[in-house]
């Protein structure tokens, strides 16, 4: 994943060896500390192994702040495109976006309180306004995809369901100190608005910033103009229809910035999972086949520079090879990945005569920050979880066109605006 995101987002760590008792002892001491909705997720106790890495939720390009305290906001953006592939069947995938619509599923099912207004697309847009909302719409409702630290301590997100206006408050009263450290401001509403206003700000600014120049990301794969850039059910994009605007601003994201490259990756997702599974199940069968030629089609690995460069091949057009379906196999592992992945953002005050142009600074109202951004949980996705991505999806869309009411055209809605109670007359002519 470094060829996509870079050296200076990603952190390989080391494999370290761990005795079983301790893993077993560390496992029971978290799961008090864990939020509910997490408890289904276990560690694995049988390895013995784990990756050592470092504490991202820390600055680490530089050393003079560590005395310092130390803000870290955990961002798991999602998938932030809609769907270009022709092999999709249902139309309602070419205009909602998977995470809008899964957000229905689970909250029937009860992974979930209410529906979040935090759509990806937006984040993705690269208009301030929209990432504005959608940063907004993660601190109303954080679920399992924002959390924020302080001095590598928890202090919000992924709780179960409490009061915002209380979570907001509290929040506000950790972050004072970091935007106005002399200011006199007090409690109540509007200085926890002002507060909220000043981080959301400082994290657009941090998520647009450039701080690799190396050539990791520049597999541009579609062009801005092919594609939806909204999707239909953001409150975002419905609030602009109320206005009479047909779309928002498009795509903008700076070429160097770690979205544009999560982006990107996530765009190895070219045929959609319709049409990859077809394509796994040709893989599938050569394997039951030839088991022993697992290892040479490096299923499970090395995923080095000769695998990435199979990534390359963008063609869509099928050709019935077995290196057609593993390459979009591989490539679909790899957005999978980039679709789930966590963006860590570390910010520390700075002084004035501390902020050079070696240190990259991010101005906010009453205060400076020097930062850090990292990308975590970039383990390959299983080549085994492809038939159950089939099913979720066939499941996630099904559910919202079934239970989901179809969306009015816009400028028809007052033409009929009870189409069950008018009566068609016929006349004799």
């Amino acid at each position: 994943m470094t060829e996509f995101f870079g050296e200076n987002y990603v952190h390989h760590g080391e494999v370290v060896q761990l005795p079983l008792d301790f893993v077993k002892q560390l496992c029971l001491k978290i799961q008090a500390e864990r939020p509910e909705s997490r408890c289904d997720k276990d560690l694995d106790t049988l390895s013995g192994y784990a990756m050592c890495l470092p504490n991202l939720t820390r600055l680490h390009t530089s050393h003079f702040a560590e005395h310092r305290p130390i803000l870290c906001v955990e961002i798991k953006p999602k998938c932030g495109f809609i769907p270009f592939s022709r092999h999709v069947t249902q139309e309602m995938k070419h205009k909602v976006c998977r995470y809008c619509m899964h957000q229905h599923l689970k909250v029937a099912t009860g992974k979930w309180k209410q529906i979040s207004k935090y759509c990806p697309l937006d984040l993705f847009s690269g208009n301030k306004q929209r990432m504005h909302f959608a940063l907004k719409s993660l601190l109303q409702e954080a679920q399992n995809n924002l959390k924020i630290f302080k001095n590598g301590e928890l202090i919000y997100g992924c709780g179960d369901q409490r009061d915002t206006a209380a979570d907001w408050n509290e929040l506000a009263c950790h972050l004072k100190p970091f935007f106005y450290p002399s200011n006199g401001l007090v409690g109540g509403p509007h200085c926890t608005g002002t507060i909220i206003k000043e981080l959301i700000h400082v994290i657009t600014l941090t998520l647009l910033s450039s701080t690799d120049k190396c050539r990791a990301g520049d597999m541009r794969l579609v062009p801005s103009s092919q594609g939806r850039s909204c999707c239909e059910a953001s409150p975002f994009s419905k609030e602009l229809l109320r206005n009479g605007k047909s779309h928002a601003e498009g795509s903008g994201l700076p070429r160097g910035c770690l979205l544009y490259k999560t982006l990107q990756a996530q765009m190895l997702d070219l045929l959609d999972i319709e049409g990859l599974y077809p394509l796994y199940r040709r893989v599938e069968r050569h394997l039951q086949e030839f088991p022993e030629e697992r290892d040479l089609l490096q299923i499970d690995g090395p995923y080095n520079e000769a695998f990435y460069q199979k990534l390359r091949d963008l063609s869509t057009e099928d050709d019935g090879t077995l290196a057609y379906a593993l390459t979009k196999v591989q490539q679909y592992r790899v957005a999978m990945t980039a679709k789930d992945c966590s963006i860590m953002i570390a910010l520390s005050p700075c002084l004035q005569d501390e902020c050079s142009d070696q240190r990259p600074v991010i101005p906010a109202s009453r205060a400076r920050f020097a930062f850090s951004v990292s990308v975590l949980d970039l383990d390959l996705k299983p080549y085994e979880s492809i038939p159950h991505q089939h099913k979720l999806d066939g499941k996630i869309v099904s559910y919202y066109l079934k239970n989901v009411p179809p969306k009015k055209e816009p400028g028809k809605a007052g033409l009929l605006a009870e189409p069950d109670d008018c009566t068609l007359v016929l006349h004799k002519v």
